[in-house]
């Protein structure tokens, strides 16, 4: 299922899985170092194991006087089964890149000191993780925090003599709490919805604290939102990006949904709050504004704040549109009412008269201008990649690109959108691997729609053989099959196992237009199934694609895809694979965690006879058609799950295992809705691979 996901994600990714955070101040093993492999690779195609060795690129910070950049670099250490961050600074026209950090603890949420002389960071301590401070070289580092149970993020004000840190708050009362005489009960009582999130149970929430600063530490602070069980970030995706402080350092913005429980559930109705920092007083900048309204951003003037919102209550794919509020005229503006498309990552330039940001257009993310005067956008780059994040020079623009061959880099763009690739983390091993052909197809559809297919080739193609293929069914269900890179649906790794990947952006898939994006609500299993098979109908008659050896892959929505190709498919497909499917829409009603998405999506509940969209979307549920199951399938699930529930995938299993289909479980206890261990993700390409050359090839 969907959920839009924010660049903090990644560093808390990579925090979860480097297993490096001492609990007590006991004296523990001396740990390894983990840093960039030195691999000589024996063959130039991909494998698993190159995949996890690629070096991973993230949250580019620009120093105040623009001439350096400073981001973080995140290797994993297969056989540790675990990853660690480190700092890396260099120069703005990419010289002199330097590694600056070197520990087996990780560092995390770099920002430069106001006059550049210093690096702020977070790592782990005895006490959780912690500010820490050094020189721009990475000496002299000294602990600045000593917050009890540790932080999740921070920010430093403008004027840098406050900041901002967020912590979990415990408020959720345990059965110890109420019979202290039951020491070894192990039980939770729950008394309302939304008890789990994601893949954690709702034990506390994420507050946000303000302390004074000096420069050199600071101590337990303020709790902004005390005693509210609400969340800021927004969980479980929210990052810091949905906090902001005002330039005179004396206004707080941040995200917040302020309801609970079944409401909770009901609603995506997020507002942004600005807290003062002198009289403590908390006012709704979006009151009456129904949707998510999030990843608030002050102009450097004071002036306005600008940020991304949603107008529909409860539909978590709307388009994301560019408000500004003016604080002198008291006025809010749209300022996408005619851009179709979504936004992403505001940024100001230092004159506050521009804002530029990322959107994906025709499955590739460009970065685009807005100038306020005028209400004009315009696309500064364009191509085939995906911008993720832009930042604002005085002369150019730093942004980090990466497509479906190439991970995370930073390139230099000026305001023409030419390109200078400044950053060269992988490659070496990039140097060393022969990539796959990717093609953009244009595919008509049965109701005459033209359709963006993506068409990825094997590496050392051959056009006089034939090739086994797998259609890709992305999930979402509206999220754009774009040029992006990904370390586990990558489709360089399954081009790389020999198989031409057909990848379509059926309806429901946004950079098309809201109208092709919605579509898909309230008709699970209809148009965008159709949409399947005209691009593996079409590409399938292609000389080098043997039509007899065809497969469909594909998790969340895509799970569900390919179980409902399991029974409506006449014979196409010879092997499926499903990653955290749903199989059972009615079990899947009452089991997710965002009860929203259910309502939206699937029109209500099951139990509503009279609602003609819900009943149709139920007589769709792939379980629905389990007596035309004839093809081996694979099925993977995680035990953390709480969006799809595992039992999704054992019902799935078990389903075809009675009816006598051939059919395999991966489960992986300790896994949410995706695979973030290093060896689970390798096990988890082997199984891929096997499953599908066993039939088909």
């Amino acid at each position: 299922m969907k959920k839009i996901i924010f660049f903090n994600l990644l560093v808390l990714v990579f925090m979860s899985c480097s297993n490096n955070e001492n609990k007590t101040s006991e004296k523990q093993p001396e740990e390894k170092i983990i840093g960039k492999p030195n691999l000589k690779l024996t063959s130039d195609v991909m494998t698993p194991e190159v995949l996890w060795s690629f070096g991973r690129l993230s949250d580019v910070q620009v120093s105040p006087d623009e001439k350096k950049l400073l981001f973080g670099v995140s290797y994993y250490d297969i056989p540790e089964d675990k990853g660690n961050r480190e700092l890396y600074t260099m120069s703005v026209d990419g010289k002199n890149m330097k590694q600056i950090t070197k520990t087996a603890k990780g560092e995390y949420n770099a920002v430069w000191s106001k006059d550049g002389k210093s690096i702020y960071f977070m790592s782990s301590s005895d006490d959780g993780m912690q500010v820490f401070k050094m020189n721009e070289d990475g000496t002299n580092v000294t602990q600045v925090s000593k917050i009890n149970g540790g932080i999740s993020g921070f920010k430093l004000s403008p004027n840098q003599s406050k900041i901002l840190y967020t912590k979990e708050v415990n408020l959720v009362k345990t059965v110890q709490d109420k019979y202290a005489d039951l020491p070894k009960a192990n039980a939770r009582i729950i008394n309302d919805m939304m008890y789990r999130h994601w893949d954690t149970w709702t034990d506390s929430y994420s507050h946000i604290f303000v302390s004074d600063f000096d420069g050199k530490s600071f101590s337990e602070g303020t709790d902004i939102m005390k005693d509210e069980e609400f969340d800021s970030p927004l969980k479980p995706f929210g990052g810091l990006e949905e906090i902001a402080w005002s330039n005179d350092s004396k206004i707080i913005a941040y995200t917040c949904v302020k309801k609970k429980g079944l409401a909770y559930t009901l609603s995506t109705n997020s507002d942004i709050y600005l807290y003062n920092v002198e009289n403590k007083a908390t006012t709704n900048l979006t009151k009456g504004m129904n949707g998510y309204d999030k990843a608030p951003v002050f102009s450097p003037d004071g002036n306005k704040v600008a940020w991304e919102s949603m107008e529909r209550d409860g539909y978590e794919s709307d388009k994301i549109r560019l408000f500004v509020y003016d604080f002198n005229t008291k006025e809010k503006k749209d300022y996408t009412k005619n851009f179709d498309q979504n936004v992403g990552g505001l940024n100001w330039d230092s004159k506050s008269e521009n804002i530029y940001f990322t959107s994906d257009y025709h499955a590739r993310f460009q970065i685009y201008k807005l100038n306020l005067a005028s209400n004009e956008i315009n696309a500064i780059t364009s191509g085939d990649h995906n911008y993720r994040s832009v930042s604002v020079l005085s002369d150019r623009l730093i942004g980090t690109k990466q497509s479906m061959s190439m991970p995370t880099e930073i390139f230099s763009v000026n305001e023409e959108g030419k390109e200078t690739q400044i950053s060269f983390v992988n490659k070496d091993l990039l140097s060393q691997l022969e990539m796959g052909k990717v093609e953009e197809r244009w595919i008509k559809t049965t109701d005459n729609k033209e359709m963006l297919v993506w068409v990825i080739y094997p590496p050392h193609f051959d056009a006089n053989k034939k090739y086994p293929a797998l259609l890709y069914c992305q999930g979402g269900p509206q999220s754009s099959v774009s040029q992006f890179w990904s370390y586990r649906w990558n489709f360089q790794m399954m081009a790389a196992n020999g198989y031409v990947v057909v990848a379509p952006n059926r309806r429901g898939l946004p950079s098309f237009g809201q109208k092709w994006n919605e579509q898909i609500s309230g008709d699970y299993g209809g148009q965008n199934m159709k949409d399947y098979f005209s691009a593996i109908d079409t590409l399938k008659e292609e000389a080098f694609i043997d039509e007899n050896k065809l497969g469909a892959v594909g998790a969340s929505y895509g799970g569900f895809s390919v179980y409902w190709l399991a029974g409506n498919h006449n014979k196409r497909f010879k092997a499926f694979i499903a990653h955290d499917g749903i199989f059972n829409l009615e079990s899947q009603y009452t089991e997710t965690d965002e009860l929203w998405f259910a309502n939206w999506d699937l029109g209500g509940a099951p139990w509503e006879k009279n609602n003609k969209i819900a009943q149709k979307t139920y007589s769709n549920s792939p379980h629905k058609f389990v007596d035309k199951w004839d093809t081996p399938i694979m099925v993977i699930h995680g035990g953390k799950d709480y969006r799809i529930l595992d039992s999704q995938g054992f019902s799935a299993f078990d389903a075809a295992k009675i009816k006598g289909v051939p059919a395999k479980m991966l489960y992986f206890p300790e896994e949410n809705h995706w695979v973030l261990h290093p060896q689970n993700g390798i096990l988890w390409q082997r199984e891929f691979k096997d499953w599908l050359d066993k039939w088909l090839k």
